[in-house]
């Protein structure tokens, strides 16, 4: 299961999801995130219509708001619509999903007590879901098999403020509780996504060549041009969480340590800040990628 705020490397990484056959995406989630929760709901649908995949997973909107404070969005980095303003056209009637009536967090644990430790829940957005399904129903959401959450910057510097990484600034209140809650969890924080880019060397000699509605909404989504060689707003297009994606279809690419994490929140200069603590329940955290073998899969599976 993905649970997702769908901007631009989420809707690669659930491309990369659904086009691995080591996973079988059972149910796709949607949190405010990147863009208001309505818009990622839309682009689910979206990111789906195009990938079209056969076993029509569940969808469910979740929450619209963080558990404590405002908002925050990324629309700087993903465009008002989240997808960098890349076309999906919708057929009505044809779609590949399947509507889950209730909220995101109950959807999340009908998936831990239907599949007790067979399913893994991929977490590429703010925490808030996560944290309201464990309020809701710690006991079952023991029986998931692990929690895989792309976040947080360990030993490095954040990209929203100094010192702390977007999906955990959105919401620490809620990352602080599913981080502390003790359930099997491995961390992909910016220490290891920083060193896994797409380049305009990248897009001209692996991408382009593709050439198939994928690759093309790569191309669109980031804003690349070949006459620049540069992407619409920065010099190189991180893959944040597609490597979230990739530590569980291949978990041998990463080093990790386990590690005590502490999430800091009050309000101030080191807001959503994540570091190492002395005490704690641990998890698993990510602090070294084989970048060439993760290229390798993601860029194969675009294919």
């Amino acid at each position: 299961m993905i649970d997702c705020d769908v901007g631009v490397d989420d809707a690669l990484a659930l491309i990369l999801a659904f086009h691995s056959p080591e996973l079988e995406v059972k149910a796709v989630a949607g949190v405010n995130g990147n863009v208001p929760v309505e818009q990622v709901f839309q682009n689910i649908q979206k990111v789906l219509s195009l990938i079209q995949p056969k076993n029509k997973p569940l969808i469910a909107k979740g929450a619209d708001r963080p558990l404590k404070g405002t908002p925050v969005y990324a629309h700087s980095v993903h465009g008002k619509d989240g997808l960098g303003g890349a076309r999906i056209d919708r057929k009505e009637g044809e779609e590949c999903w399947q509507l889950f009536m209730g909220p995101a967090e109950e959807l999340i644990i009908k998936m831990a007590r239907q599949y007790p430790r067979e399913m893994t829940l991929i977490a590429t957005g703010p925490l808030t879901n996560l944290a309201l399904a464990l309020q809701a129903d710690p006991e079952g959401m023991r029986k998931l098999e692990g929690i895989t959450i792309m976040g947080g910057a360990v030993r490095t510097r954040g990209n929203i403020t100094p010192d702390a990484e977007f999906n955990i600034f959105s919401d620490p209140v809620a990352a602080k509780i599913v981080l502390e809650s003790g359930l099997p969890m491995t961390m992909v924080p910016l220490d290891v996504t920083h060193q896994v880019s797409l380049t305009p060397q990248r897009m001209e000699e692996r991408v382009k060549p593709i050439d198939n509605s994928f690759s093309k909404f790569l191309i669109e989504a980031t804003g690349y041009r070949s006459t620049t060689r540069q992407f619409r707003n920065r010099k190189i297009i991180y893959l944040h969480d597609p490597l979230a994606v990739g530590v569980v279809i291949a978990s041998g690419l990463v080093k990790k340590e386990r590690l005590s994490i502490d999430v800091e929140t009050q309000e101030g200069e080191y807001f959503g800040k994540t570091s190492e603590a002395k005490e704690g329940p641990k998890v698993e955290v990510c602090l070294e990628v084989d970048a060439k073998g993760f290229l390798e899969l993601f860029l194969s599976r675009l294919g």
